[in-house]
């Protein structure tokens, strides 16, 4: 198996030409592989296989965003519509104690008003009493 350990210099450089020129052949026939029309056809086929896939996950990715968008303008439209009614609600809650207030407000005008018409009429006939008694 293992070679004489007594290898002189001249078969070591003939080893490691003969072993260069291989390795240089073995290169050698692979670019000319790599550069056969078939395996140019094979790297055109993957080429347009790879733009092909990009192309359905750019498509993907592209729906999906234009699905999240409406989704967000739909979700935006209703809390926009929820706001509006609070809004409104509150609007209307507000005016209703604004017209209570004012109703008891005048309500206790009224009662203030009778109540001086009462007193005013009492001074009238206590002073009429008196003007009769005279």
């Amino acid at each position: 198996m293992n070679r004489s350990k007594n290898t002189s210099f001249a078969d070591r450089l003939s080893a490691a030409a003969d072993a260069k020129k291989a390795q240089l052949e073995r290169a050698a026939r692979a670019r000319s592989a790599a550069e056969s029309p078939a395996a140019v056809e094979q790297r055109t086929a993957r080429e347009a296989v790879r733009v092909a896939r990009d192309a359905r996950i750019a498509e993907r990715k592209a729906t999906k965003l234009a699905i999240e968008a409406r989704q967000a303008a739909a979700l935006a439209a209703a809390q926009a519509a929820e706001t509006a009614a609070r809004e409104v609600a509150l609007k209307a809650e507000q005016e209703a104690r604004d017209a209570e207030f004012t109703e008891r407000t005048a309500r206790e005008a009224a009662d203030e008003a009778e109540r001086q018409a009462a007193r005013d009429a009492r001074y009238a006939a206590r002073k009429a009493r008196k003007r009769k008694g005279k």
